[in-house]
C-alpha cells in the first residue's frame, strides 16, 4: 500500500489556563489561535494549511478529560522562521522553561530542542537550519 498521506492527522495539547496557554504559544511562534467553545471543553486551534504538510491540533481545557504533562508523547513544532533559535529565544519571556537547547539530529534531518510550555507539557521544536 503507497502512503498518500502524514499518519498524524490531528493533536491535542492539554491546558489548566487556556488564556495563559494561548498567550506562550502566540508568543513564542508568532501565530495567532481560534478560540472555540465545544461543549464543556475549550480549544484554540493552531493555523492549518489544507495543502501544508504534517498535521494541525490544538489547545484544549476540560477538568476531567485532558490533564498536561511532562511525560508523555512529545509533539514537534516546525520553526516558522526556519531556526529554531528565534523561537528559543521567545521561551522564557512568554513562561517557558528550556529543558534541552538546540541540538543537530543529523546534517539531513535539521535541529531539534524541548521546552517545557506554560502548562507543564514538554513540547519539541524542530528547524532544518
Amino acid at each position: 500500500m503507497a502512503q498518500t498521506f502524514n499518519i498524524v492527522g490531528w493533536f491535542e495539547i492539554p491546558v489548566t489556563d487556556m488564556p495563559r496557554a494561548i498567550r506562550f504559544y502566540e508568543s513564542v511562534f508568532g501565530y495567532t489561535l481560534h478560540y472555540q467553545t465545544i461543549g464543556d471543553e475549550e480549544m484554540a486551534w493552531f493555523p492549518w494549511s489544507e495543502e501544508g504538510t504534517g498535521a494541525s491540533g490544538s489547545l484544549v481545557k476540560h477538568e476531567v478529560k485532558y490533564k498536561p504533562s511532562a511525560d508523555g508523547a512529545v509533539v514537534y513544532f516546525s520553526s516558522p522562521t526556519g531556526d529554531l533559535a528565534n523561537e528559543l529565544a521567545r521561551v522564557e519571556m512568554a513562561g517557558g522553561k528550556l529543558l534541552q537547547d538546540k541540538t543537530l539530529i543529523a546534517e539531513d534531518i535539521g535541529f531539534m530542542a524541548l521546552i517545557l510550555d506554560t502548562e507543564g507539557n514538554r513540547i519539541a521544536l524542530h528547524s532544518r537550519g
